[in-house]
């Protein structure tokens, strides 16, 4: 293993033992502060996934956030499922869900696949404020009964919702960098530098696209399911808007560096540090964001890390083999 290797390694493992011990050293603002960058993160990732490394360019994901957020609720309020097991189980139904609504997304291609999605969304939003026992458009509550069952005292809850945060995030990020390693990665390459040529040479396109978009579909639902968790209320409008799980997370992905891993960490560090001095701002704050996205995508396609690869040529997560 080379020196850079072992530098990537190390910082990796510094990290995360920081994150890990956040608990003892960080304050309840602070965690959940934490939690929501790591939730924000992960969907950010598996966006880019789609969008950067597969060509599917999706505004319908808080489809799938919703989805997996009403799963949870439902196993946990009317099967009796404890929340800890209902969190993993609201990304299979999710990603279950999404099988033949993959069906009917995919029969859409370029921008009209992009509205195509968010119109599956809206209808799924529509359907679930109908339903008289998940509260309709008003939304419903998590028992208090529920809540305390994860964990002994207030304190532990919130240690255990951080950490079940952190873990997902680290196995998205994690995950994604050891498939572009693999070899479905370097179909995925192809896949996006042309689809075409990729097709010449044998790889399956569609069906590694309708794979992927499953996988997202499920990781998704159970970054929903967390973020309900934590919320404990869900509401139609919440669960499936479009502003705060498609048009936020495309905003990182995009200002940060669209088909990179590093892009989407960069974007995210960013978006937190903007919305932490812009947010009283009203609407400017949105105006702000969209002209920052517009001026970014002028001067450097590929985003913040494109011009940090303009100054430097480093990389924190190969995913390239060198001969």
């Amino acid at each position: 293993m080379s020196i850079q290797n072992w530098a990537r390694f190390g910082l990796l493992i510094l990290v995360v033992a920081i994150l890990v011990s956040g608990p003892y050293w960080a304050s309840r603002g602070t965690m959940r502060l934490l939690i929501e960058v790591f939730y924000f993160l992960a969907l950010a990732q598996l966006w880019n996934l789609l969008a950067g490394y597969s060509g599917l360019i999706s505004v319908g994901q808080q489809a799938f956030v919703g989805l997996g957020g009403y799963a949870m609720f439902s196993l946990a309020m009317f099967a009796g499922v404890p929340i800890l097991f209902a969190l993993p189980l609201a990304g299979v139904l999710t990603a279950l869900i999404a099988w033949p609504t993959a069906f009917v997304a995919f029969r859409l291609s370029g921008p009209y696949f992009a509205i195509g999605t968010w119109v599956i969304a809206e209808v799924y939003r529509l359907v679930f404020a109908q339903i008289p026992a998940l509260g309709g458009g008003s939304g419903i509550s998590l028992p208090a009964g529920l809540v305390k069952a994860m964990a002994s005292g207030r304190s532990a809850r919130e240690s255990l919702t951080y950490w079940i945060a952190l873990a997902i995030m680290l196995v998205v990020v994690l995950g994604i960098w050891i498939l572009m390693r693999s070899r479905v990665g370097l179909s995925l390459s192809a896949l996006r530098d042309n689809e075409e040529a990729a097709v010449s040479v044998g790889v399956r396109t569609r069906s590694l696209k309708f794979v992927i978009y499953i996988a997202t579909a499920g990781m998704t639902g159970l970054i929903g399911a967390l973020i309900f968790v934590q919320k404990l209320r869900i509401t139609p409008e919440a669960a499936f808007s479009v502003t705060d799980w498609s048009v936020l997370v495309i905003f990182i992905v995009v200002i940060g560096g669209i088909g990179t891993l590093e892009g989407p960490i960069l974007g995210c560090i960013l978006f937190f540090v903007l919305r932490e001095y812009l947010a009283d701002l009203g609407a400017w704050y949105m105006i702000i964001l969209g002209t920052i996205s517009v001026v970014i995508m002028l001067v450097e396609p590929r985003g913040l890390w494109g011009l940090i690869l303009r100054w430097r040529n480093i990389t924190l997560f190969p995913a390239t083999r060198r001969i």
